[in-house]
C-alpha cells in the first residue's frame, strides 16, 4: 500500500461549530429533524436527502448504501426503489433497517431506525409520474443488483425503450416503488471538541410516546 498507516491515523478534525442541549431540542423528533434538516437545506449542504441505508439478511449479514430521502412525516422516512434490488429483497425477508444521514459541514450526524414498510401503490404511482422521463426509463432499464455483462447491455436498453416511449407515457413498473422507514429510535449527534460530542436519542414508548435523553459519545 503507498499511504501510510499514521497517514490516515494522523487525519483528525475538531468539531467546535455549535452544541446540542436538552433545552434546545424539540420534544418531538420529527420536528427535531425538520429542524436540522431545513439548517443544512439553508447550508446548501451538498445532496442534504442522501442518507445511508444498511439492512441486514434472514443471516444478520448487513449491507449499506446510500440512498435519497424523498419526504418525511411524523409517519417516517420514506425513499424508492427496486424491490428487486438487494435491499429490496433483504427488506422483504428482514423488515429493519437504519438510516443515517451526516453534514459534514454541520458536523452533524441524526441516526434512524426502525421498521419498513412499503408505501401505498399510489403514493408510488404519484412520485414516479413527478419524474423526469430519463428517470422514469432507468427505472424499466436497469435490472438492479443482477450481474450484466457490460455498460453496453444497459446504453443499449436504454435507447430500445427511448425509442419505444418517444411519444408514450411510461409508466411504473410494479416492481419499482417506495418504502417507509417507521423509526422507533432516532439519535441526533453534534461534533464537539475532544470527542467530547453532544449525543441527544429520542425513545418510543410502548405507549407511542417519545422521550429523550442524553448517552455518552
Amino acid at each position: 500500500m503507498s499511504i501510510d498507516k499514521s497517514t490516515i491515523q494522523n487525519l483528525r478534525q475538531d468539531y467546535r461549530s455549535a452544541s446540542l442541549l436538552e433545552s434546545d431540542v424539540a420534544e418531538n423528533p420529527y420536528s427535531q429533524f425538520e429542524k436540522w434538516f431545513t439548517e443544512a437545506l439553508n447550508a446548501e449542504v451538498l445532496e442534504p436527502n442522501a442518507m445511508t441505508l444498511a439492512t441486514a439478511n434472514t443471516n444478520g449479514i448487513p449491507s449499506a448504501r446510500i440512498v435519497l430521502l424523498k419526504e418525511f412525516t411524523n409517519e417516517g422516512f420514506v425513499f424508492y426503489t427496486n424491490y428487486n434490488s438487494q435491499k429490496g429483497k433483504e427488506i422483504e425477508s428482514n423488515p429493519y433497517a437504519a438510516l443515517i444521514f451526516f453534514w459534514a459541514d454541520l458536523e452533524r450526524q441524526i441516526r434512524i431506525e426502525g421498521v419498513v414498510e412499503k408505501v401505498s401503490e399510489e403514493e408510488s404511482n404519484q412520485y414516479f409520474n413527478s419524474r423526469p422521463k430519463g428517470s422514469q426509463l432507468g427505472a424499466l432499464t436497469s435490472p438492479q443488483s443482477e450481474t450484466i455483462n457490460s455498460r453496453e447491455f444497459l446504453e443499449k436498453k436504454l435507447a430500445d425503450l427511448e425509442k419505444q416511449y418517444e411519444d408514450k407515457e411510461v409508466i411504473k413498473p410494479e416492481h419499482w416503488g417506495g418504502y417507509r422507514v417507521i423509526p422507533n429510535r432516532i439519535e441526533f449527534w453534534q461534533g464537539q471538541s475532544n470527542r467530547l460530542h453532544d449525543r441527544i436519542v429520542y425513545i418510543q414508548g410502548k405507549d407511542k410516546n417519545w422521550k429523550f435523553e442524553r448517552l455518552a459519545p
